[in-house]
């Protein structure tokens, strides 16, 4: 298992999958496709964990290595990860780069982590007694994990395509 990965780290890997950049316009690729907005405090310290030698003007490319390292990235998913709606939809938007079994496995996590965030929210709303406000919060939650978990139900068939 790796260290911790950033969903981040998965982004700009994958981006790099596409052709060389140095650092801004790397961001600015990311931003533009994903719509997640990066900063040079969450870039930078990412682009020096994947570097292996240093050009006179840093343009960073995906090495055999990198690509190994984007793979794995992708195809690990921890359960701590799997609640965490941004290092899903990560993973879920490179599948792509992923076998049958790694997605399968990555969907598995996803909806195990519904499925124990549901009996959390279920044991709210009844500790909510009679606070409408409290349980119209907590059935909505319920509501939106229930709806993705048919989701996944439905990516499964097209995550078994090769």
């Amino acid at each position: 298992m790796l260290d911790y990965v950033s969903y981040i780290e998965i982004l700009i890997l994958r981006h790099l999958t596409r052709r060389p950049a140095h650092g801004y316009e790397l961001r600015k690729r990311v931003e533009h496709t994903t719509g997640v907005r990066l900063n040079n405090n969450s870039l930078y310290p990412a682009l020096r964990r994947f570097e292996e030698g240093r050009p006179p003007r840093l343009v960073y490319a995906l090495t055999s290595l990198g690509r190994e390292l984007l793979h794995d990235m992708l195809a690990d998913l921890p359960p701590d990860q799997a609640a965490d709606d941004s290092e899903f939809m990560a993973r879920l938007g490179q599948f792509s780069l992923l076998g049958h079994d790694e997605r399968r496995a990555i969907l598995d996590a996803r909806d195990e982590a519904l499925r124990t965030r549901l009996a959390h929210y279920a044991e709210m709303h009844a500790l909510a007694g009679g606070d409408r406000w409290a349980q119209t919060v907590t059935a909505e939650l319920m509501r939106r994990d229930e709806r993705e978990r048919a989701w996944i139900a439905e990516l499964r068939a097209p995550a078994a395509e090769p």
